[in-house]
């Protein structure tokens, strides 16, 4: 890839790296509070709804293991560009679909789209910011969870105001036309055989590859099934769209936060736990508090939830790319444990629906998560920086066969 070569080049990628975060999530984020008036419309069920988030969260994790080979055959710049232009052509059709089969195949265009761009991505910004990695990752994600929250609270207020759930959703497709061009103007166009970094198989052969997807899916997991239930637990009690839908930007703008705040603490110690523990307590106290005590105080349960999600994703995320310093192989560790993290993530919005189908509430759901969270902090223990190199057990010659020249 070519190197950024001035301040101003460097600009235009930072405004990239905010404007293509901003797209990734707002697509999900939507349905949740409108999901009274998509049933209404649709006839879809609570186990259909769970759709909106499962297949896209699955095309998230099979896509991601592309990335790679995507970067290498096409580059980065037509791979992100290309992604934005399918999920700006999803959420367009939005507008006009009315069939709930048809809005679940925009769903899984859309995450098509986002899965290309969640792979690629990464790989970018090891390769353009190698002194930055942890401050530009955490911009990155706190973009894509400002998405989230921009996406909760615009989506009703746009429903509300035309009287229409199809604007409601279909509104996405503006900023992801805009990051589109951006991206065609700011992001490297180069081609290389040297850009996939190393293949999945090599990597799926080392331990430590599996614990990072498995411990990213248990954090996105949560995420999903806030994504998709938390605005209609809430409705379930009596609030409205517009209230449940500002309640669940509480939670994504409060991730946005943490993901833009603590990995810039955590860059001051190249051991990231303290802070993933951190991340993980916090989702244990949201989580406990919506099963048991959901009218209690349900601002600060979703701000401790979007802490501890916002602030996971991003640590997960990093952590990734500390292991490798070669950005190829960085970025395709990071592609593969978004992958295998990201087909873990789909399943949980669906255990939700058939608990609460079965139970009636959602607190088994709530406490599966909780449970989830603590899973993930004991796998944590494993993730020490001295043993990077033994637990990725590259030669020297395979981390050096991508570097760039």
């Amino acid at each position: 890839m070519i190197p950024v070569r001035s301040g101003a080049s460097r600009a235009l990628l930072l405004a990239a790296v905010v404007l293509v975060g901003l797209n990734l999530r707002p697509f999900l984020t939507g349905i949740g509070p409108l999901a009274a008036e998509i049933r209404a419309a649709t006839g879809l069920g609570f186990g259909s709804l769970s759709l909106f988030t499962l297949v896209p969260m699955l095309l998230m994790g099979l896509c991601a293991f592309a990335g790679p080979w995507l970067q290498r055959a096409l580059g980065a710049r037509a791979a992100v560009v290309g992604a934005l232009c399918i999920l700006c052509a999803a959420a367009a059709l939005r507008l006009v679909t009315t069939s709930g089969e048809a809005l679940i195949a925009t769903a899984a265009f859309c995450g098509l789209g986002v899965a290309v761009v969640q792979s690629v991505f990464p790989g970018i910004v090891k390769a353009k910011f190698p002194d930055r990695v942890a401050l530009v990752m955490g911009l990155y994600s706190a973009m894509l969870m400002g998405g989230g929250a921009l996406g909760a609270q615009l989506s009703p207020l746009i429903a509300q105001q035309t009287g229409s759930w199809h604007l409601g959703l279909g509104w996405i497709a503006l900023p992801a036309a805009l990051a589109a061009l951006i991206s065609a103007v700011a992001l490297p166009s180069g081609r290389s055989g040297q850009g996939g970094g190393l293949p999945a198989l090599a990597l799926l052969r080392r331990p430590r590859s599996w614990l990072l997807m498995i411990c990213f899916g248990l954090v996105n997991g949560g995420y999903a099934s806030v994504v998709a239930w938390l605005a209609p637990a809430y409705q379930a009690m009596g609030w409205s769209g517009a209230q449940s839908g500002g309640l669940l930007a509480v939670m994504a703008a409060s991730q946005a936060v943490a993901a833009l705040g603590i990995p810039a603490l955590a860059a001051r110690n190249p051991d990231r736990r303290f802070w993933i523990w951190f991340a993980l307590a916090c989702q244990v106290v949201g989580f406990a508090g919506l099963a048991w005590w959901p009218l209690a105080a349900p601002t600060a349960w979703a701000v401790a939830i979007g802490v501890g999600l916002g602030a996971g994703f991003a640590l997960f995320m990093i952590v990734a790319l500390d292991h490798i310093d070669n950005p190829a192989n960085a970025g395709a560790l990071s592609a593969l444990m978004q992958g295998g993290g990201f087909l873990i993530s789909a399943i949980p919005p669906w255990i939700v629906a058939l608990l609460r189908d079965a139970g009636g509430s959602f607190t088994a759901g709530w406490l599966m998560h909780l449970a989830c969270a603590v899973l993930a902090g004991l796998m944590a223990l494993r993730i020490a920086p001295r043993g990077y190199a033994g637990a990725m057990r590259l030669a020297p010659e395979a981390d050096q066969a991508s570097s760039p020249r």
